[in-house]
């Protein structure tokens, strides 16, 4: 159950890292002249932030970031879990080697999660030709 949880955690947070790298171009944002962009001016409130894809007051940016922080707010708490699994196994094989994996996928799921973040980062830096990756 937690392997399974740790999957679809790791892996959806990869796709949506993915997803917001390559629909959240500049260019798929221009249609034409005043296109979407026209309109997605007139419809923007107060204090929404004009930067949906790029900067540091953009949207993605925001929700990248957040994304991460839920995974590293998980992967300490399934660490602890595995610890504590680990603490009351009594030595029993089948609980230390549960616990084991608990700890070992929470920190693989970890590792995974930071990798997607950076490929996420050098793929956007790739597709705009920014010469700095922190502009995502």
């Amino acid at each position: 159950m937690v392997k399974k949880t740790i999957f679809w955690i790791v892996t959806i947070t990869s796709l949506v890292l993915l997803g917001s790298a390559i629909f959240g171009s500049d260019a798929m944002a221009q249609v034409g002249a005043g296109g979407a962009v026209g309109g997605i001016n007139s419809a923007r409130g107060d204090g929404v932030p004009d930067n949906l894809a790029f900067g540091d007051d953009s949207i993605i940016r925001r929700v990248i970031n957040l994304m991460l922080y839920a995974v590293g707010v998980i992967s300490v708490i399934m660490l602890i879990y595995g610890g504590f699994r680990y603490v009351i196994s009594g030595g029993q094989k089948e609980s230390v080697t549960a616990a084991k994996n608990t700890i070992l996928y929470a920190i693989v799921g970890l590792i995974i999660s930071i990798f997607a973040y950076a490929i996420v980062k050098f793929v956007i830096s790739a597709v705009v030709g920014t010469d700095s990756v922190t502009d995502v």
